[in-house]
C-alpha cells in the first residue's frame, strides 16, 4: 500500500462557522469553500440543508507526469499498444442533498445522499469509438463533528464519518465485445463496502480574513461482493477567504489527493482489455488550486460557487486526467 509522504498544506475540506461576527452580522465568509465539506458546526437545535452540484471533466491520458495519446495506448493492428482499448475523455456529475443538526454545543450530525451520472468515451484500436454511461444513487455519508477547541478567533473539531455501501457495484452497459457487460471500476457508483472517514478541521479568522485547513482519510474496511477493495484515500486542503461586503466573499484554496490502487479484482472484467479495468492502474495522487465564490443573502440563504484546476497529476497509468472540476450550491440554516 502506497505510502503518503509529505504533506506541508495541512489538509482539505470545508471549514468555517456558524458564529456570527462581533457586530451580530453573519459573514458571507464564514462558511468555507463550497469544494470543501464537514467545515463548521452548528448551535443546539440548529439545522442547515444544502444542494451541491458538482461536474467534473477528464480528457486525455497520463502516465505519470507526462501526457500520452488514446492512440499510442491501443496501438494499430500490425503494431498494437499496451491496450486493445483506451478512454478518451470522462465527465461526472454528482448531485448532493446534505443536511446537519446540531445536536449539542459539540457535537453536530451531517448526513450525505448522492446521486450520480457518468459518461465515458473510448478508442478501440481499428478506430471505432463508442460511449459507456451510468447512473443511480451512490454511497451515503454520515458523520459526527466533534469540538475540540472553540474561542472567538481559532475552532477545531474532528471529523468522524463513515461510508454506507447504497451505490452500485454492479453497472452494465452495452460495449462492442458484450452486450449488458460488467462495467469497469470508475463507471461503478460506490465502494460496495463500509467505509471509515476520520479527519480533522481548523477554522480562523481575524476581521474580514478567514482561513482553515481540513485533512481526513477514506479507509476501505473490507473486501467487497465483488472480490475487490477500493484504495484508500487521502485528502487535505487549505484556504483563504476575504469578506468583500456584507453579501460577497471571495476564496482561494489548494488541495491535495493521494489515492491507493485497488486490491483484488472484480472476476467479471478483463484487465488486459482497457486499463480501467486493471485493478493496479487505479493510484494516483493530484494538487489543485481553486477559486470560490459566497453569496449571503439577507434571508439567510446562501449561494456558492467553487473552480477548481489541477496543477500537478502523477498517475499510475495510462489514466484519464482530471481538467477541471465546478461546485455549486445552495444553503440554508434556519
Amino acid at each position: 500500500m502506497k505510502k503518503i509522504s509529505v504533506i506541508a498544506l495541512a489538509c482539505v475540506a470545508q471549514s468555517t462557522f456558524s458564529t456570527a461576527q462581533a457586530d451580530g452580522r453573519m459573514s458571507p465568509a464564514s462558511h468555507a469553500p463550497i469544494g470543501v465539506m464537514g467545515d463548521h458546526l452548528h448551535k443546539p437545535g440548529g439545522w442547515m440543508v444544502s444542494y451541491r452540484y458538482m461536474s467534473m471533466d477528464m480528457d486525455g491520458n497520463r502516465i505519470d507526469q507526462d501526457r500520452v495519446s488514446a492512440r499510442d495506448i491501443v496501438g494499430t493492428g500490425s503494431n498494437p499498444g499496451q491496450f486493445l482499448v483506451a478512454p478518451t475523455q470522462m465527465t461526472m456529475q454528482m448531485h448532493m442533498l446534505g443536511v446537519m443538526y446540531g445536536l449539542s454545543n459539540r457535537v453536530t450530525l451531517m448526513g450525505m445522499l448522492n446521486y450520480q451520472d457518468n459518461k465515458m468515451d473510448h478508442l478501440v484500436r481499428n478506430g471505432r469509438t463508442f460511449m459507456t454511461s451510468s447512473s443511480g444513487i451512490g454511497d451515503t455519508r454520515l458523520s459526527a463533528l466533534v469540538s475540540v477547541h472553540d474561542s472567538s478567533h481559532h475552532k477545531v473539531h474532528l471529523n468522524l464519518g463513515v461510508s454506507a455501501p447504497t451505490g452500485s457495484i454492479d453497472e452494465r452497459d452495452d460495449t462492442p465485445a458484450m452486450a449488458n457487460a460488467v462495467l469497469p471500476y470508475p463507471m461503478q457508483l460506490g465502494s460496495g463496502t463500509w467505509d471509515l472517514m476520520p479527519g480533522v478541521t481548523y477554522n480562523g479568522r481575524a476581521d474580514k480574513w478567514f482561513w482553515g485547513a481540513q485533512a481526513y482519510a477514506m479507509m476501505r474496511t473490507d473486501e467487497n461482493d465483488e472480490n475487490y477493495r477500493l484504495g484508500n484515500q487521502f485528502d487535505a486542503t487549505s484556504w483563504l477567504a476575504r469578506e468583500l461586503s456584507d453579501s460577497i466573499s471571495v476564496s482561494a484554496r489548494i488541495s491535495y489527493r493521494d489515492r491507493n490502487a485497488i486490491e483484488g479484482a472484480n472476476p467479471a472484467l478483463n484487465a488486459s482489455i482497457v486499463r480501467t479495468a486493471n485493478p493496479e492502474l487505479q493510484a494516483g495522487d493530484r494538487i489543485d488550486f481553486s477559486l470560490g465564490l459566497n453569496y449571503l443573502f439577507r434571508s439567510g440563504h446562501r449561494l456558492a460557487v467553487e473552480y477548481q484546476q489541477p496543477l500537478r497529476q502523477d498517475l499510475q497509468g495510462p489514466q484519464l486526467e482530471t481538467d477541471s472540476v465546478i461546485t455549486a450550491s445552495w444553503q440554508k440554516a434556519f
